[in-house]
């Protein structure tokens, strides 16, 4: 079945006053990631390498999730889930300046989710909306640690 509303995917695209390969890398941040993602604020590494967790700040849930990067593309994918069971559910691609016309020192960052069957209608609205508010919070932190370099 093919659905044009936002039923299945849910995608948010904000233009970032840095180079793409600074917004790569500020995506690819595990650590930054904490302090924006509301679905898993505060992250850290747990025993296994390349794994970390976080909390939510709507229920205080923890969270797992690992990085998967394909720097050629500027694709970032985040798999979520339990330690044991991860998927790429939530992924960032990065648009240089050059595909879209844009200044030099500027790039499109897209976030994209897909929502899984089991999830609730309720959950699904929370994630769009946190994702709504995040590309906002990705934005301002990403240009604030470009501006220190």
């Amino acid at each position: 079945m093919i659905n044009p509303s936002s039923n299945y995917a849910h995608s948010v695209t904000g233009l970032f006053d840095v180079p793409a390969e600074a917004a790569f890398s500020f995506m690819a941040d595990p650590v930054a990631l904490g302090q924006w993602s509301l679905g898993c604020m505060n992250t850290q590494p747990v025993n296994q390498t390349g794994i970390h967790s976080g909390h939510s700040l709507f229920d205080g849930a923890q969270g797992f999730f690992e990085i998967d990067t394909d720097s050629n593309r500027l694709i970032v994918d985040y798999r979520l889930g339990s330690l044991e069971h991860m998927v790429p559910r939530v992924s960032a691609r990065v648009v240089p300046a050059e595909i879209c016309g844009l200044g030099q020192q500027q790039c499109y960052v897209t976030l994209t989710a897909w929502r899984s069957s089991d999830m609730d209608d309720t959950r699904w609205h929370r994630l769009c909306a946190a994702h709504e508010a995040e590309i906002y919070l990705i934005k301002s932190q990403c240009e604030a640690t470009y501006s220190k370099v």
